[in-house]
């Protein structure tokens, strides 16, 4: 790889790190203590535009560095593995469309392939959370799903924000990047 394509690469980690960051900032509160955010509609773009490696490393530094500025520091080890489990999901849905999708309804279906990892990860997390703090396994797994509604309104506008910007911002790259028209 050329001097370049590395410094271009670097850039877009860190573009989309710092994108990652700022969407995780921009919160809806729930009355649960958990919030709705834009982070995971950035780091699946990320993951579609620039590639499964860079773009989870992106959404996890991203969310690294947001949980560290924001009190959470225990969990951001978490989320930098999260990033690369749902980009990894999501990616394998992108593969089956041969990395080129070209409905909206396949940008649904990536989305929605992220966001069953996604619920799975968190649930996971709330589990083994829930046991570390003295539950057993079963009230702690249903104690954990009672904690989802957050994680499932994520990943709804998750698929919906990816499904409306994932064409335009596929065309601008390409034009920037590639000098190639779509």
């Amino acid at each position: 790889m050329n001097s370049d394509k590395r410094i271009q690469n670097l850039v877009l980690v860190a573009l989309f790190a710092a994108l990652t960051l700022m969407g995780t900032m921009i919160k809806i509160p729930l009355p649960t203590g958990a919030f709705i955010h834009f982070g995971n509609s950035v780091v699946l773009l990320a993951v579609l535009l620039v590639s499964y490696w860079q773009g989870a490393l992106a959404g996890g530094l991203g969310f690294f560095i947001f949980d560290i500025l924001n009190g959470f520091a225990a969990e951001a080890p978490y989320f930098l593995v999260e990033s690369f489990v749902v980009g990894a999901a999501a990616y394998a849905a992108f593969s089956l469309f041969k990395h080129k999708p070209t409905r909206i309804h396949q940008v649904v279906v990536i989305g929605f392939c992220a966001g069953v990892a996604k619920f799975i990860m968190s649930v996971i997390k709330a589990t083994i959370m829930a046991m570390i703090a003295g539950a057993q396994l079963k009230p702690a797994f249903f104690a954990a799903l009672a904690t989802m509604p957050a994680t499932i309104i994520n990943i709804f506008s998750t698929i919906l924000i990816v499904s409306l910007v994932y064409f335009p911002l596929r065309r601008a790259m390409q034009l920037i990047f590639h000098n190639q028209p779509v």
